[in-house]
C-alpha cells in the first residue's frame, strides 16, 4: 500500500527551503483533496486561507510563537471553521445536493429539517468544536495528499487563534481559525528529517473487545 510508504516518508518539517515553491498544478490537486475531504452532513462549514501577503504572514509568524515554517513555507494554509452554524448553510447545502444529484428539493426537506434539529440541540460552544473537528478531517486528508506528492508539511496548533482573528479579519467574516498547515519543501538545515519516526506499535493502539 502505497499510502503507508508515504506516511512514512512524511514528517512535521520545522525548517523549510524558502526559494522553493510549489507547482500550480500540486497546489491545485491538494485544494481538490481538502474539497473532497470527508465532512459530517456533508455541510463542509469550513473555508481555508490561503495566506499569500507576506506583510501578513510577518505578522501572523508573531502570533505563532515566532515559528519559522509561518514565513518559509511555500504555502500557509489557514483552516477556519464557521463561529456559528446558521439554517442558510443547511439550505445552502439541500440546494447544492438538489441541483448536483438531480433531485426534487422538496425530497431533501426532511433531511434538511433533521440536520437542522440536530444543530439546535447543540450550544454555540458545542458547535464550534464540533465544527473545528470538521476542519480537521479536511486537514488530515490534505496532509496525506502532501505525502503522496512528496511535499513536507506542518500541521500546526502552536498559534494564538484571537490574534490570528483579529490579523485576518475572521470576525467579520464569521469564521475562527482552527489549525494551520505549511506546505512546502524541507531545508537541507533541517535536522528533523533524519530521525527515526516515532509512533507507538499498533499492538498499544488497537484492542479488541
Amino acid at each position: 500500500m502505497k499510502l503507508i510508504e508515504n506516511l512514512k516518508w512524511r514528517y512535521a518539517t520545522k525548517k523549510y527551503d524558502a526559494s522553493k515553491k510549489l507547482r500550480e498544478e500540486d497546489l491545485a490537486k491538494i485544494k481538490e483533496v481538502i474539497q473532497l475531504s470527508a465532512s459530517s452532513y456533508g455541510l463542509q462549514l469550513f473555508k481555508v486561507l490561503d495566506v499569500k501577503s507576506t506583510e501578513l504572514r510577518a505578522e501572523l509568524k508573531t502570533a505563532s510563537w515566532g515559528q519559522s515554517q509561518i514565513t518559509d513555507a511555500s504555502q500557509l494554509f489557514v483552516f477556519c471553521n464557521y463561529a456559528d452554524v446558521k439554517e442558510e448553510h443547511i439550505e445552502e447545502y439541500i440546494q447544492l445536493k438538489a441541483e448536483l444529484q438531480g433531485l426534487d428539493i422538496n425530497s431533501l426537506t426532511a433531511y434538511g429539517d433533521f440536520v437542522k434539529g440536530k444543530m439546535k440541540e447543540k450550544s454555540i460552544e458545542e458547535k464550534q468544536v464540533w465544527m473545528a473537528k470538521q476542519s480537521y478531517i479536511a486537514l488530515s486528508s490534505a496532509l496525506a495528499a502532501c505525502a503522496e506528492l512528496k511535499i513536507d508539511s506542518t500541521p500546526m496548533e502552536g498559534f494564538e487563534p484571537d490574534a490570528y482573528d483579529k490579523i485576518l479579519g475572521l470576525k467579520e467574516k464569521g469564521l475562527k481559525a482552527s489549525v494551520v498547515l505549511a506546505i512546502g519543501y524541507r531545508s537541507d538545515e533541517d535536522l528533523s528529517q533524519h530521525g527515526k519516526k516515532v509512533r507507538k506499535p499498533i499492538s498499544s493502539i488497537f484492542e479488541s473487545i
